[in-house]
């Protein structure tokens, strides 16, 4: 365990001197990238778990296979859901990843989010751990399909619920919007099999692909430091990749409102929105650094 730098806002500490600290630990040693929902909500995506946020109840594997009438509440809040996610779009804390990412700073990231604002934003390496909004698979055959595809064969079945359903909802982290008024709806299949449409997110109780939890080691394996960024570190299946870079040495950095589950192993801890640090650093590595392909690739 290294010893914890706490930089909250207790003693009042300026944004430019926790980026300046976060700037000279880093150095010119190779990143990766760790984020959670903290680093959408400046984008209008809620938080699961961050201060002030709603108690949250997220959708289990087991509750949407096992229960028809919740699969179906389900897809009809998630009907009105996606669509806000889709209208979402990267604010400074993406951009500013996209642009480290660009100057050879971050080696790439992996994100617990399921929202693709790093894509939007423009990062190039990302591991969309928990999986993405926008598609959606049979859990029969296999197939998939975009979101909008889906959405078109819903509106079909259920013609103005969408238009009737659009106004000041709140939506979850995973696109379920909080919608009371279900009377009615009705779910599809797959048009390949008859199988059930699941979307493409892992849910609690799912495992995360194998493949994709490779390509995530393989990316971790040549940090020399792992940045946390939004997250509470809550579920094992980002966590894990903080402690595989703590065991061989390297640095953990946290920039998170609250606490984490790794703030012991963390070199430091900022306790702060993710934008306004991101932005800071990025500005930092850009006034020393030009554009370069990152190292080690």
């Amino acid at each position: 365990m290294v010893d914890s730098v706490l930089l909250s806002a207790d003693p009042p500490i300026r944004c430019a001197d926790l980026v300046d600290d976060l700037f000279e630990v880093i150095g010119d040693r190779r990143m990766v990238v760790l984020t959670g929902a903290g680093i959408s909500t400046d984008s209008g995506i809620p938080d699961y778990r961050g201060p002030g946020s709603p108690p949250r109840n997220p959708m289990t594997y087991r509750q949407f296979v096992g229960d028809p009438e919740f699969r179906r509440r389900y897809w009809a809040r998630n009907h009105i859901g996606w669509r806000y996610m889709d209208a979402a779009r990267p604010n400074p804390g993406h951009r500013a990843l996209a642009e480290l990412e660009r100057r050879g700073v971050v080696a790439g990231v992996i994100t617990q989010n399921v929202d693709l604002l790093h894509t939007k934003a423009g990062s190039r390496q990302v591991i969309d751990l928990h999986g993405s909004y926008a598609q959606v698979r049979c859990l029969a055959c296999g197939a998939r399909i975009s979101r909008m595809t889906l959405a078109e064969r819903l509106e079909l079945v259920n013609p103005g619920f969408a238009a009737a359903s659009v106004t000041g909802l709140e939506v979850a982290p995973d696109a379920d919007a909080v919608v009371e008024d279900i009377d009615g709806f009705r779910m599809v299949d797959c048009e390949r099999c008859g199988g059930l449409l699941k979307p493409d997110i892992v849910y609690f109780g799912e495992n995360v692909p194998l493949d994709r939890v490779a390509a995530a080691q393989e990316l971790v394996d040549t940090a020399e430091v792992i940045l946390i960024a939004g997250s509470s570190l809550t579920v094992l299946s980002g966590r894990r990749f903080v402690h595989r870079v703590a065991r061989r040495g390297g640095t953990v950095l946290i920039v998170n409102r609250g606490p984490t589950r790794s703030d012991s192993m963390a070199a430091r801890t900022v306790n702060a929105g993710c934008s306004p640090v991101l932005a800071g650093l990025a500005d930092r590595f850009g006034n020393r650094r030009n554009p370069a392909a990152p190292r080690g690739t």
